[in-house]
């Protein structure tokens, strides 16, 4: 019997070979033989579905709905003319920056006339151009700034690195400011922040720090279109809280006026001899035509506001139907504040929405009221950020900024 398996099993190859030589010859002395047919559709469209193999991806990607673009005049009364030198200078100095930067602007005294500055037109008393820089990732752009220019950080904020850099920046308003920064020939202090934190605080006003120096003149040297929008409601919630401060008919430059006051109430540096006290009179006297340029057309679209091409007078319903229009659409950060002063004064939102606003807009104390949470808003983020121009600074620089900044309130005392 093991021996007839023996057997078996040596001639199971040669019975293999017999085979494949058959087929073969076979398939070469007949006919060929057909293809065999092609899968159905089914079998290669649809695979059998396990856990091991789901279903693979289509080879076309799906096509995605394009995000929507402003329209090209969307922002216009944003795009404020400086002189061709003061342009060239400023594209200039921020295009010598080697990290990415979504959106910047220039402002201030070395941008836009102010009075006061007559007198100094020497090099060593020209203003510092001010500037601010929105980023995407802030450690990031440090890191890569700090390589490039380390003298624009302290000693001990370059051994630390970009990521401490970044986590100081983000105390307070969200800022860090590089200041006395000496680029093409004049003198610059620029502060980076990331355009998230820029777009709340234009939104929310959560701090009104950068929401509050956008309110005045400005002039953009990189472009977002996410920071031109939410700029836009920026201005115009700057524009309704100065008509709720103001009386039925009064000049446009009251109005300015009342616009730029509002990032400086509650500012420790009034009460301080570090900013001169009447640095929105000097401002508005001589800027007045930006500040129409950013306000007229935004006022045309408000009910109730009566403001003509040739005039410099305004007018505004001050009903109480018209004010709460004005009032229900303020930023979320005052509306809260303004809520939480209108407790216990009468009814509450709950039991009467309509009354309610009608009730708060109609209040003779809504103008002081608006003042003082104002005034709550800006104390905090601006005390911070001036105790962390010590950190950013460094004391030599510090205390140097500080001399100046007296100085220029001395000055503008004198001169005005």
């Amino acid at each position: 019997m093991l021996s007839s398996t023996r057997s078996s099993a040596r001639r199971l190859p040669s019975l293999a070979r017999s085979l494949t030589t058959d087929s073969t010859t076979t398939s070469t002395t007949h006919q060929t033989l057909p293809p065999p047919p092609p899968l159905s559709k089914q079998e290669t469209s649809k695979p059998r579905q396990s856990r091991l193999y789901p279903r693979p991806r289509p080879a076309i990607p799906h096509h995605r709905q394009a995000l929507p673009t402003l329209p090209p005049t969307f922002g216009r009364n944003q795009v404020l003319p400086v002189p061709d030198s003061t342009r060239a200078l400023l594209e200039d100095i921020v295009g010598s920056f080697n990290a990415p930067i979504r959106y910047a602007f220039a402002y201030g005294s070395g941008v836009f006339d102010q009075a006061g500055y007559e007198k100094q037109k020497s090099k060593d008393d020209r203003p510092m151009l001010d500037f601010i820089f929105a980023v995407t990732h802030s450690d990031h752009w440090h890191s890569i700034n700090m390589q490039q220019h380390p003298g624009h950080y302290p000693l001990h904020a370059r051994a630390l690195g970009s990521s401490f850099v970044s986590k100081v920046q983000e105390m307070g308003p969200g800022l860090w400011f590089n200041t006395f920064v000496p680029m093409k020939g004049v003198n610059i202090k620029y502060g980076v922040t990331t355009v998230d934190t820029l777009c709340a605080d234009l939104l929310n006003w959560r701090t009104l720090y950068l929401a509050g120096r956008m309110h005045k003149p400005l002039r953009i040297i990189k472009d977002d279109a996410r920071v031109r929008l939410t700029q836009q409601v920026n201005l115009t919630s700057a524009l309704r809280t100065a008509l709720l401060m103001l009386p039925e008919s009064f000049t446009q430059r009251e109005l300015f006026a009342a616009i730029a006051g509002i990032s400086y109430s509650g500012d420790p540096r009034m009460v301080l001899p570090a900013e001169n006290r009447g640095k929105v009179e000097n401002m508005v006297s001589r800027q007045e035509g930006q500040f129409r340029e950013l306000y007229w057309r935004l006022a045309q679209g408000l009910p109730g506001v009566q403001w003509s091409v040739s005039s410099t007078k305004v007018e505004q319903d001050t009903s109480p139907h018209a004010r709460a229009a004005h009032l229900k659409k303020l930023p979320e950060e005052l509306l809260k504040h303004v809520h939480e002063r209108a407790e216990g004064r009468g009814p509450p939102r709950e039991a009467d929405e309509s009354a309610y606003w009608l009730r708060v807009a109609g209040d003779k104390d809504l103008p002081a009221i608006l003042n003082s949470e104002i005034s709550k808003i800006v104390r905090y983020p601006a005390t911070v950020q001036s105790l962390k121009g010590i950190v950013s600074a460094g004391m030599a620089k510090s205390t140097r900024y500080s001399v100046a900044k007296v100085s220029k309130w001395w000055k503008g005392t004198s001169f005005s």
